[in-house]
């Protein structure tokens, strides 16, 4: 019986290659937003550099992903909190509770 490829392992996390694809894919919108997107370049930038950190943060913590790659997506994680944090709207209201420090540390599922 064969079974169909999982975009999850059995714990429910998202496969290492599905999570680095996305995260390469975010990263290509960061640098071109979507002109026709419902929020403007600034704030686009913002949550796309949001999401990326918290991607690098699962990578950097994955099962599957070995060290020599933990460590260098731990260098890039560092690299991407910071341009979350300078891409921050200085007047943004609707996510001004959420500021970028709040991805550095999410919460994890067991990696066990």
């Amino acid at each position: 019986m064969h079974s169909e490829p999982s975009d999850t392992d059995d714990a429910g996390m998202p496969c290492a290659g599905g999570l680095v694809a996305a995260t390469l894919a975010l990263m290509t919108t960061w640098a071109a937003p979507a002109r026709d997107a419902a929020v403007d370049a600034e704030q686009q930038r913002w949550l796309i550099a949001r999401k990326v950190v918290s991607n690098l943060f699962f990578l950097s913590n994955h099962p599957d992903v070995g060290p020599g790659l933990r460590n260098v997506v731990g260098k890039v994680h560092g690299r991407w909190v910071e341009i979350a944090q300078a891409a921050q709207p200085a007047a943004s209201t609707e996510f001004a509770a959420a500021p970028a420090e709040s991805v550095v540390r999410p919460l994890a599922p067991h990696l066990h």
